[in-house]
């Protein structure tokens, strides 16, 4: 495998993102997707300004006219008119400079529905609840208490608010307004004498003015700077009313519905849920609903012993237990006290309750097991096999599982197993048709957006958004030998030449790892069928031009630790360690690469493997999983082979393939530079204060095909710490490639980044892109590129679909090439959807472009389809793909610098300790972060910085 695969954080949601295909990352789910955002420009048609809010929902039904307003070119020529007087002479959040022309017309329609709005204005009021509380779970029963208020009730039809600090209503109230609100508990019959009484006090803060959102939406051009957001949040609260009494918000503007949908299971004690988003956009003209289907893991709820059990089904024999990464997540509740009492789990101890004692002031000395029969009657009927719990905020206080019961509507917070995840793509990967059904039927149900929202006079239309689009035609590759023909995005390589093959000198060697006893595994040096293998790939090498040395590579075997033994494999790590390193002092010099053969996934081996080569020995190392070689057919044997090879090659400095001169004119008009930034951060399982990974790459030829990179250690904040010093490697690197010249332009592909992040970049980033450029002035002369930055958004929930089978690929998708700049996207802003690769499972998403930065003076069309034909550069597929390949490149090397970091990410050996202070934890995350840059140290081995050793 090129690549460990991580798994992923049950908190993420997958939305219907299309798969990846072949060395392509496919859509990741939404908020597993990548940054960007759905913010949205021209409305997409439900026919004509008026009407069409009553009808039935329809989706790919014929005929589909596009909204009138979106088929009038004049409105396109006026509205770019007007920003043309507004005379920007800033490059920073450049005006949309025109739409698109190029390419075939096709008509979309898109997850967006026109919302109407009041004609009314809408009061924003602030909410303070004293005594004050931090804690959600209290603010949000302190609401519902509140709503069954007499003194509130009158205003309930005609309020809406988030459950924390913040309330809007279509009619002004009284003001002063305060209402004492005596506090109980769900589910019990009223509050008890002396009961604690919070006093709700609800401020009066401002009007908004729907009229200035309209002409806001109508693209005035004095208004550009106007902000729509207050008004924008205010109706997302309204049409979120519903949703937020009924459902589970995960996330922002995410509801699930556990306890009244059909859940899917992805292994004991864990149940995917399908939900909804939903958040109101500026689109030209037209106010839209983004309405999107996604899907979350739900922790079943239940009793917390029988939890125990399933999540421990493969302990062999061990103490039962939870996923580390519940303890401090999962409540639970109970009873034995006569009324329900709420608690978090903090961990799970390692004592039984018949083994875990106390001091009691009513009892002495005695054990959890004693304790509850004297105290409350309870005889425990796993006193012996299961562990107590422990749920006390800042001291232990033990409880026996089986009183706990794990409370309904909880999202799993731990991370999910490679199998959990496989399962979770197969039930969230729904064909296009299912999906637009789901959010026109389930989730306008569910999110209560029909029929209209009460007391606001808000509308929303059930019908999706016709949109035009266009579809662009892909590049001509071309490679030395050999013709590649491109069908839905993608070719074969079955009987070409690389354009420029790399030279594998002094020669290869292969590593077998042998790790057990699986089907795939070689049983040893002699076994027939290594021989076999060796020579086919060697074969596929020469085959596609690489100039590989006649005879055997040396072949290496290292037996591994039965992982019983050896649970964190550090012996067995230790072992590669040791064969690489007395073959490196045999040979007395470096392979060109190391073939390794996995017998297996593994959370340590292959992580291991790529520390050892990368960081401490300095040499290529390139992995295949035996799985998917050993005893398959020829043509799958073959196909794997060929994708090996696109890798070393690329490794080695060599290119496969190349585009003809038309599709690169826009990056060769003068020298350029592309530029890929990504940071990645730990995840679900890691030790906390655990650093973030840097990464930036960036090209240093002419061709656009070798992006060498950096890599940095921060503290967990998106944006860069030590870009500067990045970008002058990156430049010396461009410098030392070209002759000692410069580069004359710089585009920065930025991806990773949210909406709200764009002005942070420019506030943040910007700066230290300008002082990288200032360390090559010379004397009596600047050096001052052309900067151009784009962000690369693939979190947003914007889906196209085809609304005519002649706009469809055989999936029901959208076809590669597809391209949106009108109708969903922004009003002022310069951004477009593109969707270049095709999809295979699933809904496919394109990628949201967005434009912060431009001394360029980029055309629409320029833009757009530069960045479509560039996408069919990804050196290790043979296919184009989602996103443009520096950022492509930059999510991959910062992937890999997890790899150097592996024992911070894969924490199974921690403990949630409970009763932590805030300052222990503190200490204990800067501890972890000191060790992290320790184990760290100086980052990549000097012999792999000029190479694309991540890919």
């Amino acid at each position: 495998m090129s690549q460990q695969h991580r798994g992923r954080g049950a908190g993420e949601q997958w939305g219907r993102g299309g798969r990846g295909q072949s060395g392509e990352r496919g859509g990741r789910g939404q908020s597993g997707e990548r940054g960007g955002r759905s913010q949205s420009g021209e409305r997409g048609g439900r026919g004509g300004r008026g009407g069409a809010f009553s009808g039935g929902s329809v989706v790919f039904k014929g005929p589909a006219p596009i909204d009138k307003r979106l088929s009038d070119k004049d409105n396109d020529i006026s509205l770019v008119k007007a920003f043309s007087s507004l005379k920007v002479m800033s490059p920073d959040r450049p005006l949309r400079p025109g739409y698109g022309t190029v390419g075939t017309p096709i008509t979309l329609r898109a997850n967006f529905f026109p919302l109407r709005l009041p004609k009314n204005p809408i009061y924003d009021y602030s909410v303070d609840i004293s005594p004050k509380t931090d804690i959600n779970r209290l603010k949000f029963r302190i609401f519902a208490l509140l709503e069954e208020t007499e003194e509130f009730k009158p205003f309930r039809s005609h309020t809406a608010h988030d459950k924390s600090s913040r309330l809007v209503s279509s009619k002004k109230l009284p003001q002063p307004l305060q209402i004492s609100v005596p506090f109980y508990e769900e589910g019990a019959l009223g509050p008890e004498a002396g009961a604690k009484v919070y006093a709700v006090s609800i401020t009066f803060t401002r009007e908004l003015d729907p009229k200035q959102l309209t002409s806001y939406t109508e693209g005035q051009a004095q208004f550009r700077d106007y902000d729509p957001l207050p008004l924008i949040s205010a109706l997302n609260l309204v049409l979120q009313k519903h949703a937020s009494r009924s459902g589970v918000r995960v996330g922002q503007n995410k509801y699930f519905f556990p306890t009244s949908s059909q859940g899917f299971n992805l292994s004991p004690g864990v149940t995917a849920f399908q939900g909804f988003y939903a958040s109101v956009r500026t689109t030209y003209k037209q106010l839209m609903v983004n309405v999107n289907a996604c899907m979350t893991a739900f922790v079943d709820p239940g009793n917390l012993a029988d939890a125990l059990f399933a999540f421990s089904r493969n302990s062999r024999g061990a103490m039962p237990t939870l996923p580390r990464e519940l303890m401090g997540k999962v409540k639970v509740m109970t009873t034995h006290l006569g009324y329900k009492r709420r608690y978090t789990i903090q961990r799970v101890g390692s004592n039984t309750a018949r083994n875990e004692f106390f001091n009691s002031d009513q009892y002495g000395r005695i054990s959890i097991e004693q304790y509850f029969l004297k105290a409350y009657n309870i005889k425990l009927k796993h006193a012996t096999d299961l562990p107590v719990i422990d749920v006390g905020a800042k001291k232990r206080s033990w409880l026996p599982a089986e009183i706990c019961e794990i409370e309904p509507g909880q999202p799993f917070r731990g991370k999910l197993t490679d199998i959990q995840t496989a399962q979770m793509i197969r039930v969230a990967c729904n064909p296009p048709r299912v999906n637009a059904d789901a959010i026109v039927g389930d989730g306008f149900k569910k999110l209560g957006l029909i029929p209209p929202t009460n007391g606001f006079g808000v509308e929303v239309s059930n019908e999706m958004a016709v949109i035009p689009g266009r579809e662009l035609k892909p590049p001509s590759l071309t490679y030395l030998a050999g013709n590649a023909r491109v069908q839905n995005g993608a070719w074969n390589i079955l009987n070409v030449r690389f354009h420029r093959s790399a030279r594998v000198v002094p020669g290869w060697s292969v590593l077998v790892v042998r790790d057990g006893t699986y089907p795939h595994s070689f049983r040893g040096p002699d076994d027939e069928r290594l021989p076999n293998l060796v020579r086919g790939f060697q074969e596929k090498m020469q085959k596609c031009g690489m100039a590989v040395p006649p005879g055997k590579p040396q072949l290496l075997v290292t037996p591994l630790v039965n992982p019983s033994n050896d649970p964190g494999r550090l012996q067995s790590l230790q072992k590669i360690r040791s064969t690489l390193q007395d073959h490196l002092k045999e040979m007395g010099s470096k392979p060109a690469f190391i073939l390794v053969l996995l017998s297996q996934r593994d959370n340590y081996i292959y992580p291991g493997i790529k520390r050892i080569g990368d960081v401490e020995l300095g040499v290529q190392t390139v992995c295949m999983l035996l799985s998917k070689i050993v005893d398959k057919e020829p043509n799958k044997q073959d196909q794997y082979f060929s994708n090996v090879a696109l890798k070393v090659n690329t490794k080695l400095g060599g290119i496969n393939h190349k585009l003809d001169d038309s599709a690169m004119r826009w990056l060769r008009k003068k020298s350029t530079m592309l530029v890929g930034i990504d940071v990645t951060h730990r995840g679900p399982g890691s030790k906390a204060g655990t650093p973030s990974i840097a990464a930036v790459v960036a090209s240093v030829d002419s061709d656009f095909v070798q992006y060498p990179a950096s890599l940095r250690l921060q503290q967990t904040d998106e944006m860069l710490d030590e870009l500067a010093e990045m970008m002058v490697e990156r430049l010396l690197a461009w410098q030392t490639k070209n002759k000692g010249a410069l580069p004359d332009r710089v585009f920065v592909f930025r991806d990773g980044v949210s909406e709200g992040q764009y002005d942070t970049v420019l506030t943040e980033e910007l700066p230290q892109i300008l002082k990288a450029f200032q360390k090559f002035n010379t004397q009596g002369k600047s050096y001052r590129p052309l900067l151009s930055i784009i962000i690369c958004g693939k979190r947003h929930h914007a889906r196209f679909f085809p609304s005519d089978s002649q706009f469809a690929d055989r999936n029901g998708n959208t076809r590669p090439g597809t391209v949106v700049d009108r109708g969903v996207t922004d009003i002022f802003g310069f951004d477009f959807y593109l969707q270049a690769h095709a999809g295979l499972q699933g809904t496919v998403k394109a990628t949201h472009y967005i434009v912060i930065y431009d001394e360029t003076k980029f055309t629409a069309n320029e833009i757009q389809q530069g960045t479509h034909d560039t996408s069919y550069l990804y050196a290790r597929a043979t296919r184009a793909v989602s996103l443009m390949p520096p950022a492509y490149y930059a999510d991959l090397a910062a992937e890999r610098g997890r790899c150097y970091l592996n024992d911070f990410l894969v924490d199974d050996k921690a403990s949630t300790a409970g009763g932590s202070t805030k300052s222990d934890k503190k200490g204990e995350e800067r501890r972890t972060y000191e060790a992290a840059v320790k184990a760290w140290g100086n980052g990549l081995h000097p012999d792999m910085r000029n190479s694309m050793f991540y890919i």
